[in-house]
């Protein structure tokens, strides 16, 4: 094939920088005919290895994301979540377990869940466990919620207990299950769980957007943390994710009168999370702890968080509790474009404290329903994300598992493979569990002496690309 002066320009220009990426594709390529190569003119290779590198760029750019090939290399460690939704049955269940026969349905829809996430290799399900003062196991504390059987308060058939359920079917697909926590919301002000917390005697606020427990109250703390020691104590679950660990939208800020300054905000919102760390820890110190704070912790000196931000309007000093070591994650809700995301990506990993930070992506705004966002946007911040050492975890499992605008397919290009979980490097001398993991499903792999090989799922990415 003859290549024409304008085609060796541009490759010149425009591919320079993925020339390195190419090489170990090219090698694996071209590794079979080496023997012939050896006896072949050196223009007739240059030639054939120009025209390879121009039909990989152009599947790159390509805006299809099934026929996009990533040569951009996945790291061996790092965090890939999916909120799972229980609350009003938004992602799971959506059959009722009522029945001998409602019970198998409902597992069969978290089955075929997982398989889809475990196909795109994501490696960390966050079930949402406590939803709104309410639970989706059999609890001493708090009442069954109202998505496994339909009705508050009743448990469901034949003693099914969907949260141990899902940690198995977690385990066997190598998956990390963290029961995710709703603190400090409590549903509509006549649920049973908000009527069975004013029975306890805790005080709760009403806003337009809900009911409240009181950060504020000395007692909640403790009760919180109660919660999580039972979930820790009763089952074999990976993490704790604290959800809306915050005073709420809509509350007062603070009128300085009676104590009621940030400062005492902040520190109310902190013992509850020292509270939930002492409980969890004292149990089992491997089980991560981890909370998804607003997604920009406060202004920056060139980029203002538009009085917005986690630690100045919500109270949440996140980035402290990783230096105190309160917590081992952190999942920043960022949902947000532009100057409104890249520079608070930088400022949570330079404040990381060299732990894990995945973040939140706003996954439901690719929904015309929910946002105007493109598919570009989101693939946009995955990429940038991970140039800057975070984890990702997609808002929510039905918006990435319904493939809105090709974003499942996308998610399972870019995990090109499995990724191993990060180690809690900070714990010391503590024997942490190891999770199972099913056989690798690389599009690239090296065996033991370095040889490079395509697996048939890659050729078939490279076929439909050329």
């Amino acid at each position: 094939m003859y290549v024409t002066r304008r085609q060796r320009y541009r490759l010149k220009s425009d591919y320079k920088n993925i020339a390195y990426l190419c090489e170990p594709l090219f090698q694996a390529l071209l590794e079979p005919f080496s023997i012939f190569f050896h006896h072949m003119n050196k223009s007739l290779i240059l030639s054939l290895t120009c025209c390879l590198a121009s039909t990989f760029c152009e599947a790159q750019q390509n805006k299809n994301p099934q026929q996009n090939f990533n040569l951009q290399s996945a790291p061996k460690r790092e965090v890939r979540a999916v909120w799972i939704t229980t609350l009003s049955n938004m992602d799971w269940p959506k059959t009722y377990a009522n029945s001998p026969e409602g019970i198998q349905r409902q597992k069969a829809e978290l089955i075929g869940i997982l398989d889809q996430l475990s196909a795109a290799n994501i490696n960390t399900v966050l079930l949402q466990t406590r939803v709104r003062a309410a639970t989706i196991y059999p609890s001493d504390i708090e009442p069954w919620d109202r998505c496994i059987t339909g009705r508050e308060g009743q448990a469901p058939a034949d003693d099914y207990d969907p949260l141990r359920f899902a940690i198995d079917e977690c385990h066997k697909r190598g998956m990390e299950l963290h029961a995710w926590i709703a603190t400090i919301p409590v549903g509509a002000w006549n649920s049973l769980g908000c009527r069975s917390l004013v029975a306890k005697g805790f005080r709760i606020r009403r806003y337009s957007t809900g009911a409240y427990m009181d950060p504020g109250e000395e007692q909640m703390a403790e009760y919180i943390a109660s919660i999580c020691a039972e979930i820790v104590r009763k089952y074999d679950v990976d993490g704790i994710n604290l959800d809306y660990i915050r005073y709420p939208d809509g509350w007062p800020q603070p009128n300085y009168k009676n104590n009621d300054t940030p400062a005492k905000r902040r520190a109310d919102i902190t013992r509850i999370v020292t509270a939930i760390h002492r409980e969890v820890k004292a149990l089992k110190p491997w089980v991560k702890m981890s909370c998804s704070p607003i997604g920009k912790y406060s202004d920056l000196s060139r980029y203002s968080s538009r009085g917005y931000n986690a630690r100045d309007r919500v109270f949440q000093e996140a980035q402290q509790w990783l230096k105190d070591g309160l917590m081992d994650q952190l999942y920043p809700m960022q949902y947000f474009r532009g100057d409104n995301y890249y520079p608070f990506c930088a400022d949570w990993m330079e404040n990381s404290d060299n732990k894990d930070v995945a973040t939140g992506l706003g996954t439901y705004f690719l929904d015309p329903r929910e946002g105007n966002w493109t598919a570009e946007e989101l693939q946009r911040q995955m990429y940038v994300s991970r140039q800057l050492g975070m984890g990702h975890a997609h808002f929510r499992g039905k918006f990435l598992l319904d493939n809105r605008q090709g974003i499942y397919d996308f998610e399972r290009i870019f995990n090109t493979s499995q990724a191993i979980l990060p180690a809690m490097t900070w714990v010391k001398n503590i024997p942490q569990p190891s999770v199972p993991r099913p056989a690798a499903r690389s599009l690239i792999s090296i065996d033991e002496i370095g040889r490079t090989s395509l697996s048939c799922r890659a050729m078939r990415h490279i076929l439909t690309s050329i």
